[in-house]
Parts: C-alpha cells; sequence; structure tokens
C-alpha cells in the first residue's frame, strides 16, 4: 500500500523535499491559506507543533489559492506572513492545487484514502490529515476543526510504536 513518505513536494523555499523525511513521524498535512476566515488557526497549528514536535510530530502547511484567491501571495510573502504574524517554525511548503487535475498527487493521494462530505473533494482552506507513523491516513478533519480539538488523536497517534 502506498504512503505518504513516497511522495515529494517543493518547500516554500522552493528545494524539493521526500516525504521519506518524516517516516515514523505522525504528520498533521494542512492546506493553508494567508487571508481566511481559518487563518488564526495557525495559531493553534504552531501549539501543536510545539507541543508534539518532541515526541515525533510534525504539521506540515500547504498553502493553496484555489478557494475564493485567498492565498494569492508568493511563496516569499506567505512564508513572511506565517512567520512574522503566527511565529510558524513547522514546514511549510510551495503553493498547491489541492482539487482538480492539477491537484498536487499528494492531495489526490490523501483524498482518495479519506472522503469528505463533497466526496473526496477538499471542501475549503485548512482542511487536515492525520498520518500515522506508517505513513497512512489516520484521520481526516473539515476546516472548522480547530486544532486543539485533534490534540487526543495526536497523542493516541504517537502511542502507537514505529
Amino acid at each position: 500500500m502506498t504512503s505518504i513518505h513516497v511522495f515529494a513536494a517543493p518547500t516554500i523555499q522552493g528545494t524539493e523535499q521526500s516525504l521519506s523525511t518524516y517516516a515514523g513521524q505522525v504528520l498533521l498535512v494542512v492546506n493553508t491559506a494567508s487571508q481566511c476566515g481559518f487563518t488564526p488557526q495557525y495559531e493553534g497549528l504552531q501549539a501543536l507543533e510545539e507541543k508534539y514536535a518532541g515526541a515525533g510530530f510534525h504539521v506540515l502547511g500547504f498553502p493553496c489559492d484555489q478557494f475564493a484567491g485567498q492565498e494569492p501571495g508568493t511563496e516569499e510573502e506567505i512564508e513572511a506572513f506565517c512567520t512574522g504574524r503566527f511565529g510558524v517554525t513547522f514546514p511549510m511548503f510551495a503553493k498547491v492545487d489541492v482539487n482538480g487535475r492539477d491537484a498536487h498527487p499528494l492531495f489526490a493521494w490523501l483524498r482518495q484514502q479519506k472522503g469528505g462530505v463533497l466526496g473526496d473533494r477538499i471542501k475549503w482552506n485548512f482542511t487536515k490529515f492525520l498520518v500515522g507513523r506508517d505513513g497512512r491516513v489516520l484521520s481526516r478533519y473539515a476546516p472548522t476543526t480547530r486544532p486543539d480539538e485533534i490534540a487526543a488523536d495526536i497523542e493516541a497517534a504517537l502511542a502507537v510504536p514505529a
């Protein structure tokens, strides 16, 4: 079975990053946007990163401009916004499409693994996918799910040995 570890994506700085780097870790993959009503979730995502990074957890942020043009900036502008406004230290990647024929293969796979209320399509910014240490998708969360509401699921995933 395919796992998240077979995918790669360019970081927000433009370097290609293999997700195999995160083998054995629990991940929360999130499509983000800087001008969305859910943008304040960056604060909660950063809090999860700080709380659980030492236990083998990371948030992976993937900016997306497919929903009402709410991520119009360049990678440099997005990075400056995330670090300057929310103190984001978790890995951020280059802007991607999450739906449609130009969707990044990672998101096509994530959607296939866990559908949502619109079938497998991602409904909006800040849809979240929890991935276990083995690289398989454990859960999918709606944009309205606050990061702190996922903490118990993260802790359960971290309790599973690599």
